[in-house]
């Protein structure tokens, strides 16, 4: 996350879920062991995502997909991912939520980050629509099947190019599937 609500987890065998730019599959597959799962719709999203991790030497196993086309395996993940997913409108969010808790090993680790209903005000990233905004008692009912061990709002400078960049309303969440 931007800020330090959460401290890293690792886990041998993760899912990355991220809309573009930066991509953290390669910062996951890092430490030795660990197999990373990341999917993308765009074709060119992930050219550029298989760049960057055989520039850096890991091993990311991308695919092309979207939320409902990725296959998502059952109870396989130590660890699941999902860093500024917002692009999915409620009735997709629902789905993928789903997907990723029934996706996540028990014991398995969920990290969220995204954007709250106050980053409208700011203008600086982020979805325009209210409906695709994180608050924390949406979390807590999406989530209520998992441990939630961290979950808050905070504010901070986001620098992520020009598209997110300046003062974001953030949402920050670390969940685990019980065992």
């Amino acid at each position: 996350m931007a800020a330090p609500p959460c401290r890293h987890v690792p886990v041998p065998q993760s899912h990355s879920l991220r809309r573009r730019r930066r991509r953290p599959q390669q910062r996951l597959a890092r430490p030795a062991g660990i197999q990373v799962d990341a999917f993308d719709i765009s074709e060119v999203g992930l050219a550029k995502a298989s760049k960057l991790a055989a520039s850096a030497g890991v091993s990311v196993n991308y695919q092309l997909a979207d939320c409902d086309g990725f296959a998502w395996p059952s109870a396989a993940y130590d660890g699941i991912a999902a860093i500024f997913v917002q692009f999915a409108a409620p009735d997709l969010r629902k789905r993928l939520f789903a997907r990723m808790i029934a996706s996540l090993k028990p014991g398995g680790t969920l990290i969220l980050q995204g954007y709250t209903p106050k980053q409208l005000e700011y203008k600086t990233g982020g979805p325009s629509a209210l409906s695709h905004l994180y608050t924390e008692t949406m979390l807590r009912e999406a989530f209520r099947e998992l441990e939630i061990i961290e979950l808050r709002e905070y504010e901070t400078e986001l620098s992520e190019g020009s598209g997110h960049h300046g003062r974001s309303a953030l949402i920050g969440m670390v969940a685990h599937r019980p065992s």
